[in-house]
């Protein structure tokens, strides 16, 4: 257990009433777009592929990332420019075995890299020596939720059609919060990241339900809320879902990107600023009134650019920001950026994505605020 989660001088200390958030992306789950050197001379495309083919080698190499890519240093550089959180993503397999089998594992029924959850104890005596919140996310799923390499396994889609995937991943939501339940820090877990829109939304539900039990057994709403994600479909689909007096202290995920559609794509930046700034702080209001939850943004970016993120979309990748000069491009990033807080501010809160990436600043934090494209104090 982390040493933060007996220690009696940790007290309890109020959750701020607005999370001001960042991922830290490519972390505990890889990406391959994010991490590009950890994937180069490899065919593998996701965690799950890497271990598999790395096999003996992955450890060694997994370990290594995981104590350079994100540091003591890292969490105190957020605490002094003013972030209160952090959004975690981690794998179903952060336990270590055993865990469900798929095709994809190969012969070897467990490839994961063990000692994650080392990993995860660290981060919270981190945060809790700089007086960060914490959100869990479980952010890869037994058999993939999503299709999408950040879900384990790209172009697979199978977490929802075995019982044995959906217990899985309970047993993980239980697991985390026994574990973490008593820390200070922790002020939430997200039942699951980014179901695709094809997944039944009766099925979501009664997935949320059941994570919500199992969570609760160990985390008090008071202290610790139990988060769930829009599942790419409109937040109409869940009116009535997970309502007090049943529920208590829910969230709402959604993630706002400009730069996956083709309409977006061919949107200038004039297009974008009205979008961000008009359309979705229209949309807060809508969440707030309609589905009487609390919301956060759980990822957002400056990425306006599909061809730096994506290992499956196809061209043209003309964008907004294609034909401006330097000075233009900074401008831009830094309106963009600009509309985008003032409409999540009407939300519980937000979550840049991601805290670092090694070739994309416009999805980098840090770098983004250095570049002076995001405010310099939060």
């Amino acid at each position: 257990m982390p040493a933060s989660a007996t220690a009696t001088s940790a007290a309890h200390r109020p959750h701020p009433s607005r999370l001001r958030g960042v991922n830290l992306g490519g972390w505990l789950v890889l990406e391959k777009w994010m991490t590009p050197s950890l994937f180069e001379g490899l065919e593998a495309t996701d965690e799950t592929t890497w271990c598999a083919e790395l096999g003996q080698e992955a450890p060694a190499r997994l370990r290594a990332h995981w104590d350079s890519f994100i540091t003591r240093d890292d969490f105190a550089w957020l605490a002094g420019v003013g972030v209160n959180s952090v959004r975690i993503p981690l794998g179903h397999w952060i336990f270590g075995p055993p865990y469900p089998y798929h095709d994809k594992y190969g012969p070897n029924p467990h490839p994961f890299v063990e000692g994650g959850i080392e990993v995860l104890d660290r981060a919270f005596q981190w945060a809790t020596e700089f007086g960060l919140c914490v959100i869990l996310d479980l952010h890869a799923a037994p058999g993939c939720q999503n299709g999408f390499d950040n879900g384990g396994i790209k172009d697979v889609v199978e977490w929802h059609t075995r019982e044995e995937y959906l217990a899985h991943s309970v047993a993980v939501l239980e697991r985390l919060a026994e574990r973490y339940g008593a820390e200070p820090a922790l002020c939430g877990i997200e039942l699951l990241n980014e179901p695709r829109w094809d997944v039944p939304t009766e099925l979501l539900k009664g997935y949320n339900e059941r994570g919500y039990e199992a969570i609760r057994k160990h985390c008090p709403p008071e202290r610790v809320a139990i988060v769930f994600h829009d599942g790419f479909r409109s937040h109409r689909e869940y009116l009535g879902a997970m309502q007090p007096p049943k529920h208590q202290n829910v969230l709402f995920d959604i993630h706002r990107y400009q730069c996956f559609s083709r309409e977006d794509l061919d949107m200038d930046i004039h297009g974008h600023l009205h979008k961000a700034g008009d359309l979705w702080r229209e949309e807060a209001q809508e969440i707030r009134n309609e589905l009487k939850l609390p919301a956060i943004v759980g990822e957002w970016s400056l990425g306006l650019n599909l061809e730096v993120v994506s290992l499956w979309a196809e061209g043209p990748y003309d964008y907004a920001l294609t034909h401006m000069d330097e000075f233009q491009r900074n401008v831009a990033y830094r309106a963009y950026g600009a509309a985008q807080l003032l409409a999540f501010e009407h939300h519980h809160g937000w979550f840049f994505w991601s805290y670092r990436t090694e070739t994309t600043p416009e999805w980098c934090f840090r770098e983004c605020v250095e570049r002076g494209w995001l405010p310099p104090k939060f």
